[in-house]
């Protein structure tokens, strides 16, 4: 019985790549607007000129020619006031992966030299409670991928759980929501860095999602 399972299974795979393969080359390729072209367009849809909008925003040319070539990004309350002015929502003009987050900061850390005391588990919360031992909350947040059809697919077949041991083996760092006030922050911490980006969009601590992972806060508070 085992033998003629596994005959199955040979005979099974190589269809399964080869619908996948199929799926694939039917794909069309999509060109996103980016940040800057959609405040381009925007802006001239209004009938401004980059000298007007910039009077409006109270900021410089300079500024709006560098928010319009991608080569900077606005802070959180100048996204809101552009979107006001131009009449459009801040999903439509931020990217998919950028619609959560605004103005990340990263830094170097030396792991070591943190002490675990208190609630803190291992250095890394240490770490995080460190450097926001001033904030309302701070949930350890546990991550998790969210896969494609394909991927599904080869979790499947080679063995649940192949995928997302691969993607924390690639990510071993750890990650936090931090509360302070009216701000969340995503934290990440990892055996050099620690960066956090400010949420635009309130989330829940308990489930949210980012970009391509799906986090949920720990059994644990530090905060």
């Amino acid at each position: 019985m085992s033998q003629y399972v596994s005959l199955q299974l040979l005979r099974i795979r190589p269809m399964m790549r080869l619908q996948i393969n199929q799926r694939g080359s039917e794909k069309k390729e999509v060109t996103k607007m980016t940040f800057g072209e959609k405040l381009k367009a925007a802006r001239k849809e209004v009938g401004l000129s980059q000298e007007q909008f910039a009077e409006k925003m109270s900021v410089s040319r300079s500024a709006v020619a560098k928010w319009e070539s991608d080569k900077g990004m606005p802070d959180v309350n100048n996204l809101k006031m552009m979107a006001q002015l131009l009449d459009v929502s801040l999903d439509y003009l931020l990217d998919e992966d950028e619609k959560l987050s605004f103005n990340e900061t990263k830094e170097a850390i030396d792991l070591d030299s943190f002490e675990v005391t208190g609630k803190c588990r291992d250095k890394k919360d240490a770490a995080c409670y460190f450097k926001f031992s001033e904030a309302d909350a701070i949930y350890p947040l546990i991550r998790r991928k969210k896969m494609s059809k394909a991927e599904w697919l080869t979790d499947f077949i080679a063995g649940p759980g192949i995928i997302q041991g691969a993607d924390y083996l690639s990510d071993s760092s750890s990650y936090y929501l931090v509360e302070s006030g009216s701000k969340q922050l995503l934290v990440n911490i990892s055996a050099d860095f620690i960066s956090s980006r400010e949420l635009a969009n309130k989330v829940d601590p308990k489930k949210f999602d980012f970009g391509n992972y799906t986090f949920r806060k720990s059994t644990y508070q530090l905060i």
